[in-house]
């Protein structure tokens, strides 16, 4: 799976000032409706908001991905915030977020879900990786990183959370 795939240009924001979790999910939703335009903002925050009421999805040490399953998206679709300051998401270890990767799978793409989510986390867990996305001052770049991404868990190095 190419995760250059589910990322357009429009839906990566570098260097963006949120002050809250509900805020980061509103500009997240946003984003997605590029990529998905037969959505509106309002069902995809819904979507987003939703998914965080069962539980977090801040996987700790300063990243989440916020997820779902929704009807009348037609393919996956990602967006991602690199924040300039962490925001309170709720994430298991308590500290606040500055990556956050939000994504939109069709409604019955259970299997596909759970991939790409596996995917998603294996990025994040990436200490290294996460850095470079946090030093990245610039759309374009944080686009290119993104893209660009390839696994390493076939070599000898074992993934990192970020940090």
């Amino acid at each position: 799976m190419d995760i250059s795939e589910f990322f357009l240009p429009e839906s990566v924001i570098a260097q963006k000032k949120i002050s809250s979790k509900k805020r980061a999910l509103e500009q997240l939703s946003e984003l997605l409706v590029f990529a998905s335009p037969e959505l509106t903002q309002a069902e995809v925050f819904e979507g987003l908001i939703g998914r965080e009421r069962l539980g977090s999805t801040g996987l700790g040490h300063g990243a989440a991905i916020p997820h779902g399953r929704l009807k009348g998206v037609e393919k996956p679709v990602c967006a991602f915030l690199q924040l300039q300051q962490g925001v309170d998401f709720d994430a298991v270890d308590n500290q606040s977020v500055d990556l956050i990767c939000a994504l939109l799978v069709p409604e019955e793409s259970t299997s596909e879900h759970l991939a790409l989510l596996s995917m998603l986390a294996e990025i994040f867990g990436d200490e290294a990786f996460c850095e470079q996305l946090r030093a990245a001052d610039d759309d374009a770049s944080l686009y290119q990183l993104l893209t660009q991404w390839q696994s390493s868990l076939g070599s000898t190095q074992q993934a990192r959370p970020c940090a």
